[in-house]
């Protein structure tokens, strides 16, 4: 609808047109839901993200948020020497992560591409050219599930440092994502899922071992050091192990399944198994490891990559 007439205020404080024409502007097949109830089902909210923004101011502060998130991390890295790229969408071959893509055809070529899973093989070129700290805040692609927690397209931070170690670029990310909540909430007191999370202590850090021990208190190290071990102690708790995992993927499997949920608080963790880490640096530490190249040890590598 469109009004013409003069404004005033009621006698509750409400601005109100005192109208003198009114006309229809576009015909409505479908009213809106009415105000004290507003939009409720999630299905409705999902699929029309539209009716979900006229209906709740909740829903426009996200996206208000989100662009605030954006310019935040953009200021911060630019202000640190970072360089912001951008890397194909469209690849010959899927890397940096594992993950089914989504598969295209490039008619002038007659080639396969894909839709990338993640940038890091582009920006890791960028590196070996001689840009030393590059970013890039990118659309990624993954042919799988769909939820309200997971999406087939989505963002993702990914930069990159030359000769900084992967405990340099955990205190920097440590320190966005406290300048980000300062900068967006004003304060570093996060609610989440019924929990506040204070963001201005120090994240903890944690291995993949010291994860598992940490929140399945019956496992022995021991286990952890033995593909045997790990596979049967797995397999107790209803893990589906392949005959052909080493033991950094049967260590991975069981972080992933007992501990990973349950961390709650920001938390960093590091020590990945080799098996189950490409195109990262081996750790220093691991480095002269006599047994650093079998398939099955649990060598660590070091590998960081911010992500948002």
């Amino acid at each position: 609808m469109g009004a013409e007439g003069t404004l005033f205020t009621t006698k509750t404080g409400e601005l109100s047109v005192h109208v003198r024409e009114a006309r229809l502007l576009v015909k409505s097949l479908h009213p809106l839901p009415e105000k004290f109830h507003g939009l409720a089902d999630q299905e409705t909210r999902y699929r029309k993200r539209y009716l979900d923004l006229v209906m709740n101011e909740a829903s426009r502060r996200v996206f208000e948020r989100r662009a605030a998130i954006v310019d935040f991390i953009r200021a911060f890295l630019k202000a640190r020497g970072f360089l912001e790229v951008e890397t194909p969408m469209m690849q010959p071959i899927t890397g940096g992560a594992a993950a089914r893509p989504f598969v295209t055809h490039h008619n002038t070529l007659d080639m396969t591409l894909y839709l990338r899973i993640a940038p890091e093989l582009y920006l890791k070129r960028l590196l070996v050219g001689g840009l030393e700290k590059v970013f890039e805040i990118n659309r990624n692609f993954r042919n799988e599930g769909l939820s309200t927690r997971h999406n087939p397209e989505f963002t993702m931070l990914e930069f990159y440092e030359a000769y900084a170690t992967f405990e340099d670029l955990m205190g920097l990310t440590e320190t966005l994502i406290r300048g980000l909540a300062v900068a967006v909430l004003g304060h570093t007191r996060l609610p989440y899922q019924g929990v506040e999370y204070d963001l201005s202590k120090p994240f903890s850090r944690m291995t993949v071992k010291e994860a598992i021990l940490r929140f399945n208190s019956d496992i022995d190290p021991a286990t952890l050091g033995s593909l045997d071990l790990a596979r049967r102690c797995a397999r107790e708790r209803g893990l589906s192990i392949e005959e052909g995992w080493g033991l950094g993927k049967v260590q991975l499997e069981l972080f992933e399944k007992t501990a990973e949920e349950r961390l709650g608080e920001p938390c960093f963790i590091t020590a990945y198994p080799t098996e189950v880490s490409p195109l990262a640096r081996q750790n220093e530490r691991d480095r002269l490891s006599p047994t650093a190249s079998s398939s099955s040890s649990p060598a660590r590598r070091s590998r960081t990559v911010s992500r948002s």
